[in-house]
């Protein structure tokens, strides 16, 4: 699926190649408006970054980009260079609603939704309330309570407590996940980890575990990977060998003694 056009002065306009699940080429041909790209806040590093949603099914994807040097691709009649290949996934939006959901939490009161998800930066995110599905699952990260005598409306407050519960939850999935597929992440893990040679876990399990949650990582604030980490009992990973003193370094020591 490329996507891109040409300029109205005669330019051409750079496309990129996508690729996405085939029901979603479905949507837009179903609908004029079926897939929109939005910018909104990445919950890892607060940053902006480019999301797709499926304004039919109501869904939310996110965009990763494979670049591989010298690489281009043929589109039609032309050639684009850069070689780079966007891919949509499924992703769970209560891992964008976090960002909002925590930075509201630290005024330690209830809140309807449409108060809690509000940025000027990136004013697409009342997108997120648009998913059916939303509301359901959002007591997997907040407290809840209804005021019936007012508006018989839900006011929400984030739980850090709760929160912790799900993403344990996720861990776990990723983990049944890995197995089934079959993928080694021991040497993984050892590498980012910085073991030395004789500290080398040799607990299976746990390093299924350490590679999960750092793929979660990738969807949640540092101090919260921060907290999950210690949540699961993960041990602290040792710290990287210091090298060794240079000679001259130790020469100069030693004239001072």
């Amino acid at each position: 699926m490329a996507a891109g056009a040409d300029g109205g002065d005669g330019a051409r306009v750079p496309q990129h190649v996508f690729l996405v699940p085939e029901y979603l080429k479905d949507a837009s041909k179903k609908m004029k408006s079926g897939l929109m790209f939005v910018k909104l806040v990445n919950p890892c590093s607060g940053e902006g970054a480019i999301y797709l949603f499926n304004m039919c099914l109501q869904q939310l994807f996110e965009i990763r980009v494979f670049k591989e040097k010298h690489h281009s691709w043929f589109i039609n009649q032309s050639v684009q260079s850069g070689g780079l290949l966007h891919f949509a996934t499924p992703m769970d939006p209560l891992f964008l609603l976090l960002h909002y959901l925590i930075k509201a939490g630290k005024k330690g009161k209830f809140q309807p939704l449409d108060q809690v998800v509000v940025d000027n930066v990136f004013p697409n995110c009342t997108l997120l309330l648009k998913l059916p599905e939303l509301e359901k699952v959002l007591h997997h990260v907040t407290e809840e309570k209804v005021n019936p005598e007012i508006d018989n409306k839900k006011y929400y407050k984030y739980s850090q407590e709760k929160t912790l519960k799900w993403l344990e939850k996720k861990v776990n999935q990723t983990v049944a996940a890995l197995k089934t597929n079959h993928v080694n992440v021991g040497a993984r893990v050892q590498s980012a980890a910085f073991f030395s040679s004789d500290q080398i876990p040799a607990d299976k399990e746990e390093d299924y575990v350490r590679y999960a949650h750092g793929l979660i990582s990738d969807y949640i604030p540092k101090e919260l990977s921060d907290d999950l980490s210690k949540y699961l009992k993960l041990p602290e990973p040792s710290a990287p060998l210091s090298n060794p003193p240079s000679k001259m370094t130790t020469q100069r020591q030693k004239r001072g003694k």
